[in-house]
């Protein structure tokens, strides 16, 4: 069993895929393709967002953000304690300071109370101006943007939303990648909407700073004469590299049809089989609150403290059943963060979540008999190891 079928997936868009993999070979037009265009109006419009600029990964996506508000030494940057490095990594690879700040034990998004007083603590203290949130979709739900953007409002803070794992949620029908200032969302092949390789994707409403990131995507190149033949040649700014390339675009565009259409809601149909299997069974499943859709990039659920974890992933590996761990250790104990202000957080519900989380195998291919098999792995291994 795969823990995100990818092969599954390809065999069932293989036709689609093919022939667009097939028509930029034929062109050779492998950076800046029209594919590329065609797609960022694409994912534009379904999220509705006014801009879209493609780039070379999700990283990549959020550290262009950051540069084009021209976040750098000094500021302070708000991350939730449990996520992925990059979201903290890129406001530091800028020279801001990320502010790490406890999550939701249910969602596993950041808790707009603790960030509240992380932003209090900041601007008393004096030392770093507060500048941005970053807030993160985790694991393909939506953060409580209503009260995340009534903190940075009242504190005049700029709002990015990572939906490197949430595109395909939404709020009240409102999609992933709107909430925030900017937005950015990642196309790592395991991710909701993952193509063939790296790719991500920024997204704003704001004229200046899409022109802005599209120069700092390409070099810091000019923007503002796109007829001139060497305008790419006029740099203007220190930018960076990232492209997302023809051949990846292509990809992305039957995945993406595939994605709106079925995919999305098999996968919650997937996820409604999990839930509705563990009930009552003495693990904690993730909650999805009214109004809010996951794009479920993992279904990860919470054993309890008495269940040693290393021990639940052997029992389930030798039922050929994957698991993961999704995230064994809190940013702000993260050694790259050792010995500065980053690593000073209380965030003992992270702290809690690293010890006992553990991700499940899911994807819009699984079928109810194999969700209904590690359903039934999970309840024999939970009565194994509480014997034991």
């Amino acid at each position: 069993m795969q823990f995100r079928d990818l092969q599954r997936q390809y065999q069932a868009l293989k036709p689609q895929i093919d022939a667009a993999v097939a028509g930029v070979l034929s062109a050779s037009r492998f950076i800046a393709g029209p594919e590329v265009k065609e797609l960022e109006k694409a994912l534009a419009e379904y999220v509705g967002a006014k801009h879209c600029v493609t780039c070379a990964n999700g990283t990549d996506a959020i550290s262009i953000a950051l540069r084009a508000w021209g976040i750098g030494k000094g500021d302070a940057v708000f991350v939730p304690d449990f996520t992925f490095f990059s979201t903290g990594e890129c406001p530091a690879d800028e020279g801001a300071v990320p502010i790490f700040v406890d999550v939701d034990q249910y969602t596993y998004n950041m808790d707009p109370v603790k960030l509240e007083q992380a932003v209090k603590k900041v601007i008393g203290e004096g030392k770093y101006r507060a500048r941005a949130v970053i807030a993160v979709d985790l694991f393909g739900l939506p953060a409580d943007y209503e009260a995340i953007k009534a903190v940075c409002e009242k504190y005049g803070l700029l709002l990015l939303e990572d939906a490197a794992q949430g595109f395909g949620g939404s709020i009240n029908g409102k999609p992933a990648c709107s909430f925030g200032d900017i937005a950015t969302t990642s196309f790592f092949p395991a991710k909701p909407l993952g193509c063939f390789g790296d790719g991500g994707a920024i997204f704003t409403d704001n004229d200046e700073w899409a022109d802005l990131i599209r120069s700092i995507c390409v070099h810091g190149k000019d923007t503002g004469n796109p007829n001139d033949p060497n305008a790419k040649y006029n740099n203007i700014r220190i930018g960076k590299n990232s492209r997302l390339d023809t051949l990846q675009a292509a990809i992305l565009l039957p995945k993406l049809k595939a994605f709106a259409d079925y995919e999305l809601e098999k996968i919650n149909t997937a996820a409604s089989w999990y839930t509705a299997g563990l009930k009552d069974v003495g693990i904690t499943v993730p909650v999805v609150r009214d109004g809010y859709y996951s794009s479920w990039a993992q279904y990860t659920i919470q054993l309890p403290a008495q269940i040693d974890r290393n021990r639940f992933q052997s029992e389930m590996k030798s039922k050929g059943i994957p698991t993961m761990v999704y995230y064994a250790k809190p940013m702000h104990l993260q050694i790259a963060f050792e010995g500065t202000d980053s690593a000073s957080a209380d965030c003992p519900v992270t702290t809690d979540l690293c010890r006992t989380v553990l991700s499940l195998p899911l994807d819009p291919y699984k079928t109810k008999e194999e969700i209904n098999y590690i359903v039934a792995a999970i309840k024999e291994t939970l009565i194994l190891l509480s014997e034991n």
